[in-house]
């Protein structure tokens, strides 16, 4: 991988001397990691003019291979402690002779920024803005593999749920044990907060779970994710506990799937962002639910949950081959339910098969 790392800084490197700077700094933690590896918490990445330094509040620990820093970066520890890394960083690119430091202004707090500036004020501070998140937007093949085991692990965990009893029990307990599960196969942790909303608690999007215990009838609406090597997927999908679905359900269970279908069909390299939003949000509003759709299809995935690309109504750009997505349409009716189908897939040409679907459980309406 070292020779992986290198390579994204050199990219960024010539992005930020095309822009007149000689150094930059970069602090915002999924950043750090796509450019260095697994890092120290706290820890931030200067691409120096003559060398790059892994700035750290203490030594990283002795750690497997596959979750240490790259061995090729120089590592430069903060000497005592409540040290600031960034300062320490910069006073760094000052004494290797840069005259400016790129720095990602979009991370930096406004007391961080004022300590940069005080600690060296002959520092030209310029701002690099979101260079490193547009360099992590497509893939290599070692991040998809990342994600796909990712997903492996969180079908794995939402299938063994399925197959016990879950009448009774509550969202909170279902939550914890589907998280448990993650761990349990092998993924670093969750890759955010699962919901898990039933009857009418599944009609509020972002539902927390609450102490409401599943009862017969009701939809179960679940979403999950696996972090693995950092890298996070996510799925989500809903199902009917108990006995066969009600008319209701099956209409708005199938016009959600329609509308996810329309926009996995979508997922081409060239497609425009918004165009895949348009396929899948318009099935959902000629069906008179405008009012209750999200504000937007589906969005990046990788280092982070959500990244760019966006796909939203207002969003501009195209997709690219090699970039994963979710899309993730559903209806919310307050106080009676709602339908979420929420899938993880790799962008790729149809030379090669189309999209890749990372999340494979079945997306069939079960009644638990």
């Amino acid at each position: 991988m070292s020779e992986v790392y290198a390579l994204r800084r050199t990219r960024l490197r010539e992005c930020c001397n095309a822009g007149g700077s000689a150094a930059a700094l970069v602090t915002r933690p999924a950043n750090v990691r796509y450019l260095a590896g697994p890092a120290p918490e706290g820890a931030v990445l200067l691409l120096g003019p003559a060398e790059d330094f892994l700035v750290c509040p203490g030594l990283p620990d002795d750690r497997p291979g596959q979750t240490r820093p790259d061995e090729t970066l120089r590592v430069h520890v903060v000497p005592g402690t409540g040290g600031d890394p960034a300062v320490a960083a910069a006073g760094l690119a000052a004494t290797g002779g840069a005259d400016s430091l790129a720095v990602e202004e979009h991370h930096l707090t406004v007391t961080r920024h004022r300590a940069l500036r005080s600690v060296v004020p002959g520092l030209r501070l310029a701002n690099v803005g979101g260079a490193v998140e547009q360099l992590r937007v497509v893939k290599d093949e070692e991040e998809i593999s990342c994600l796909r085991i990712g997903a492996e692990i969180a079908d794995q965990a939402l299938g063994e749920l399925l197959e016990s009893i879950l009448v009774g029990r509550t969202e909170r307990h279902l939550a914890l044990e589907l998280e448990r599960r993650l761990v349990d196969h092998g993924a670093d942790g969750p890759a955010f907060a699962t919901s898990v909303a039933t009857g009418p608690n599944a009609g509020r999007p972002g539902h927390r779970p609450t102490d409401r215990r599943v009862e017969e009838g009701d939809f179960l609406s679940v979403c999950l994710g696996a972090t693995y090597l950092g890298y996070r997927c996510e799925i989500g999908r809903t199902f009917v506990i108990g006995t066969a679905p009600a008319d209701w359900q099956i209409e708005l269970y199938d016009l959600v799937f329609t509308a996810q279908r329309a926009g996995r069909e979508s997922l081409v390299p060239g497609a425009a962002c918004r165009d895949v939003d348009r396929a899948a949000r318009q099935v959902l509003d000629s069906a008179g639910y405008a009012a209750a759709l999200p504000t937007l299809i589906g969005h990046g995935v990788g280092l982070e949950i959500d990244e760019d690309p966006q796909l939203s109504p207002g969003t501009m750009g195209k997709l690219d081959a090699c970039v994963p997505v979710t899309v993730e349409p559903g209806v919310h009716l307050p106080g009676r339910g709602g339908v979420r189908i929420d899938d993880t897939l790799v962008v790729r040409p149809e030379a090669d098969g189309g999209p890749e679907l990372l999340t494979i459980t079945t997306k069939e309406l079960l009644a638990l």
